[in-house]
Order: C-alpha cells, then sequence, then structure tokens
C-alpha cells in the first residue's frame, strides 16, 4: 500500500472507498435487500435510491476522469462491517413484521455513513480547489441525505404499524 502525503492523494483514496461502496450498493447490497423488503414505501424508497446510486457511482467516475487517474475501488471495513451486521441481525429475526424495521434500519445506517464521507470529501477537494469534483459530490451528499429523511419516516410508519397505532 502507497503511503499518502497529499491531499489529493487522500482524495484520490476516498474516492476509491466510496466507489468501492456506491458499486456495491448498486450491483450487490440493495437489489438484494429488495427481494426480502416487505413494505411497498420502503420498497419504493430502495428502488429509487438504487437507481440515485447508479448515478452516484457515475459521479464518482467523472470525478476520477477529472482528477486524471483510472478509476479504482478501495474496500471500506466500516461499510462491509454495516451490511455484515445487518446480515446476521435478519438471521436472528423470526417475526415477519420485524423484517423490515431492520432493512430500514440498516439502510439508515448506511446512510449515515455515505453522509459523513461525502461532508468530508467535499472539505478535502474544496480545501485542493476542486469545485467540478465538488459538486459531483454535493449531488451524491444531496441524494443521501433525501434518502436518510424517506427511511426515517418509512423507519417511524413501521414502529407505529408494530406499535399498533
Amino acid at each position: 500500500m502507497a503511503k499518502i502525503s497529499q491531499p489529493r492523494e487522500l482524495l484520490e483514496d476516498k474516492l476509491a472507498t466510496m466507489l468501492y461502496v456506491e458499486r456495491d450498493l448498486a450491483e450487490k447490497v440493495l437489489p438484494e435487500l429488495l427481494e426480502q423488503i416487505g413494505n411497498a414505501q420502503l420498497k419504493q424508497g430502495i428502488e429509487s435510491h438504487l437507481a440515485q446510486t447508479r448515478g452516484h457511482v457515475a459521479n464518482l467516475e467523472q470525478a476520477f476522469a477529472i482528477l486524471g487517474v483510472d478509476p479504482e475501488t478501495s474496500k471500506s471495513s466500516a461499510f462491509d462491517g454495516l451490511t455484515k451486521d445487518h446480515d446476521q441481525l435478519a438471521k436472528k429475526i423470526d417475526a415477519a413484521q420485524l423484517e423490515d424495521v431492520v432493512h430500514a434500519g440498516a439502510a439508515a445506517k448506511t446512510e449515515h455513513l455515505e453522509i459523513a464521507a461525502y461532508e468530508g470529501m467535499i472539505d478535502l477537494a474544496g480545501m485542493i480547489g476542486e469545485t467540478e469534483i465538488v459538486h459531483l459530490l454535493e449531488e451524491n451528499l444531496d441524494q443521501e441525505r433525501e434518502a436518510l429523511e424517506q427511511v426515517k419516516q418509512v423507519s417511524k410508519s413501521l414502529g407505529m404499524q408494530r406499535a399498533g397505532v
């Protein structure tokens, strides 16, 4: 592993990690999650966000192009841990009405991770004057924030249904 000594190298590393996350979400995690979700509102939100996630991948690839480097990915232990945590918890659930609560919780955790990552990359890209990249990352960040709000609303609805309200 090459040592990082410049802000641009750090940005490239963070972009590579986020590209790993977004590709894994678009190609594997979200399509698999859609098969498990029962709640129509949650399913619709995840389907919509899957389309956005494909756009996030394109924006990250464009950011690499702006930097003049080939897009590459770097594993994210934080994201992989969230995915593993969700899978382990989902296997323990023995009540259909709780499954979507678990899925919504995992989606919210992932959105928080993505929001934090994008905020950091935006700060870093701005610091080194990469305004084109800032705009791409802000587009992704705005959509991640919207997705989080939708997941929160669905979670409240699921909680009220579970409580019989």
